[in-house]
């Protein structure tokens, strides 16, 4: 082995293969290129097994710089949860990429690898469900439910099109499961749908949450009370207008964490992909994310 070579920093890619449509597949190469030319090596993995094996040897940890989520932020969320601690960016290859949309992390190869030698970054809270991490947000019920359904219906590549059915089915839907929020000083309040934002972001320029801070140590809790398709109508325009915390039937909180039960199972997402069902327990791991971003991050 060339002993210049063994003691350049590593960024570890992991593609996903089926995030977003097939487009933008040559930034991938680009950022392979242009880190080379920085003097990195790169490696790009598409298998999460050969990742592990890489990432079990020490001196590959050791050597290690960042890890980049080639895909959406289902795969930024994997990515925290198989390794914590890790530092990451996001190349965003997926249908929503919120996280990268949030911090202003290009779809460009180059400009990412410049992002990363660079060496500029955010430290934010990690929001936890059982062994699952998540970064931006998380539902329990009506989004959650059009998010199983678009990723029980997936055949490969998904667009912002498979959400419309389920999104008109589960607005109409009168019926919901009572959820119990109980938060840790063992307050209950009852609920038919919850958001949670630790990022005050959400797909299709929406917003839960305004006052959510991604380094508070803290959640910030929609909790929706049951109501008629008008009512979930106006909630989504409250949510797209930015007053979402001015609406009668949402109640809000600010939480270190809950536990969230049903007398059946309800649909669980954690930023974007599908997380199981009900009851759940959330917690809050604080600044236990280090994130590569540009010097110029969001206006917050």
């Amino acid at each position: 082995m060339n002993p210049a070579r063994s003691t350049l920093r590593y960024v570890v890619i992991q593609r996903n293969p089926k995030a977003g449509a097939r487009t933008r597949r040559w930034e991938l190469l680009d950022l392979v290129r242009e880190l080379k030319s920085l003097g990195y090596q790169p490696r790009m993995f598409r298998n999460r097994d050969r990742l592990a094996a890489w990432m079990s040897v020490p001196d590959h940890r050791q050597r290690l710089h960042c890890l980049v989520a080639a895909g959406g932020d289902g795969t930024v969320c994997d990515l925290l949860t198989r390794y914590p601690g890790v530092p990451l960016t996001v190349l965003p290859l997926g249908t929503e990429n919120l996280l990268a949309r949030f911090f202003r992390l290009p779809r460009s190869g180059r400009r990412l690898a410049a992002i990363i030698h660079a060496g500029h970054t955010r430290v934010l809270d990690v929001g936890r469900v059982g062994d699952r991490r998540f970064v931006i947000c998380a539902g329990i019920g009506l989004d959650a439910t059009i998010i199983h359904q678009v990723h029980d219906a997936r055949r490969g590549h998904i667009t912002k099109w498979h959400y419309l059915g389920p999104i008109w089915c589960s607005l109409r839907r009168r019926e919901w499961p009572e959820l119990t929020v109980r938060d840790s000083a063992g307050n209950i309040y009852p609920a038919a749908h919850v958001q949670l934002s630790n990022l005050p972001t959400y797909a299709v320029g929406l917003c839960w949450a305004n006052t959510a801070v991604g380094d508070d140590g803290k959640l910030d809790f929609r909790l929706f009370q049951p109501g008629t398709l008008w009512d979930r109508l106006g909630d989504v325009w409250a949510a797209w207008c930015g007053t979402i915390e001015r609406r009668r039937t949402v109640t809000c909180l600010t939480l270190t964490g809950a536990t969230i039960t049903s007398h059946e199972p309800v649909p669980v997402h954690l930023d974007g992909d599908p997380a199981g069902t009900t009851p759940v327990e959330i917690s809050v791991l604080p600044r236990s994310l280090t994130l590569f971003v540009p010097e110029r991050g969001p206006e917050t």
